[in-house]
């Protein structure tokens, strides 16, 4: 399954990934500055490119077991490479498309396939992989901390993009970017040697699968997952335009909120992961979803202003990607980490599921009723939820009969 060559080390391995992460992420995560310059080139209402967005979210989830299933039997260079092509596709499609149905599906499915292959789903495995137990929970840390700087670096250089080429050329010029950073990289992404990942019992795929999914802890961290997708991603495509839509049209205030939102994540995710070694996971996880409830509820009742807007970004910068390394940790501590990428593309399909209904659902209501307050309360009220569900997950690593994993 696994090349058996000199194993890299830990330090490489996590360079490699999260320069990938912090690309593939930061891109993402600035796709709602184009959703008012498309709306208005194209004459769209907001919904058509809140659907668009909704599709990349759903297809990456799509594509993640599926990417995941690559990266743990064939290597995840091959799959970062091929999600950079995919990505790029996908960024030229953005740019040139002016039929609604085409940039969609078109979008959709070129976005999702690049981002399955060059975010943390993929990469979570080799990583994994690579640390020790003893590390493992840190260097998912790294790794969502990596995605966060990603956020925080590049979303003030896609608004500047917007500002000095448009919309169009800047599309193009992040295309570009997405090839010349990642394909360099993935000769750093050598799999460890064979005979220190394998784990004592070997399964088959379909056998992974059945156990994961039989298993209550696993439906339990789907359900939570879906939560986080519904939240981060409809704050992070919708905040701008609810922004001026409540007056505050300065576009620099929304480029500072998700800016704050990356540089907190940073932190977030980074000590998420630390302490994930030394606290149990899952309380961890329901402390994230809660705190999400009280912030979001506190920014609805408090006035608005642009400190009040700060200070939510830095308040939920600080929980935005800090369920990543939490999550993936869980998953390599109940199962290991032979399919680790797989399980983790299959809870990662939950927070897409999640997603796309977060951002679609967005720009639907609002398209309904003009304002976005419905949502608000529906990511207040799923945020409690999550926090619940999460609280009776058993951490412990799962017992195999030699009978069932032969």
């Amino acid at each position: 399954m696994f090349k058996v060559t000199r194993s890299p080390t830990l330090k490489t391995v996590l360079l490699a990934s999260g320069l990938i992460v912090s690309l593939a992420m930061g891109v993402r995560h600035g796709f709602g500055f184009w959703l008012q310059p498309i709306s208005q080139y194209h004459e769209w209402t907001r919904e058509t490119y809140s659907l668009a967005m909704a599709m990349q979210n759903l297809m990456w989830g799509v594509f993640g077991p599926l990417a995941g299933m690559a990266a743990d039997r064939l290597g995840v260079a091959r799959v970062v490479l091929a999600g950079a092509l995919f990505y790029m596709a996908g960024l030229l499609w953005m740019a040139t498309i002016d039929q609604p149905g085409l940039f969609i599906i078109g979008s959709g499915i070129l976005i999702g396939a690049g981002m399955s292959c060059t975010a943390f789903g993929a990469l979570s495995g080799i990583v994994g992989r690579t640390a020790s137990v003893a590390q493992r929970s840190w260097a998912f840390g790294i790794l969502g901390a990596a995605g966060s700087f990603g956020q925080f670096a590049m979303i003030p250089i896609e608004q500047q993009l917007i500002n000095l080429a448009g919309w169009q050329n800047a599309l193009m010029l992040l295309a570009l970017a997405i090839v010349l950073v990642m394909m360099p990289l993935v000769f750093f992404l050598r799999e460890p040697a064979a005979q220190s990942v394998l784990d004592q019992h070997p399964q088959s795929i379909r056998e992974a699968t059945r156990e994961a999914f039989a298993h209550r802890p696993f439906q339990l961290l789907v359900c939570g997952y879906f939560v986080c997708g519904f939240q981060v991603v409809f704050i992070g495509v919708h905040l701008p335009a609810y922004l001026k839509d409540q007056g505050l049209a300065d576009p620099g205030i929304a480029v500072m909120a998700l800016a704050l939102i990356g540089l907190f994540n940073i932190f977030g995710s980074f000590y998420a992961g630390k302490l994930g070694g030394y606290l149990p996971k899952r309380y961890l996880l329901s402390g994230i979803y809660f705190a999400r409830a009280v912030i979001i509820t506190v920014f609805m009742l408090a006035p608005l202003s642009a400190w009040s807007v700060y200070i939510f970004a830095a308040a939920m910068g600080l929980l935005w990607l800090s369920t990543v390394p939490l999550t993936n940790g869980l998953i390599a501590s109940i199962f290991g980490v032979r399919y680790l990428s797989m399980l983790a593309g299959f809870v990662f399909f939950s927070h897409q599921l999640g997603s796309f209904l977060g951002v679609w659902l967005g720009g639907y209501l609002y398209t309904l009723q003009g304002n976005y307050n419905t949502v608000w309360m529906i990511t207040i009220v799923l945020g409690v939820f999550a926090g619940l569900v999460n609280l009776p997950i058993n951490e412990s690593p799962i017992t195999r009969s030699a009978r069932a994993a032969a």
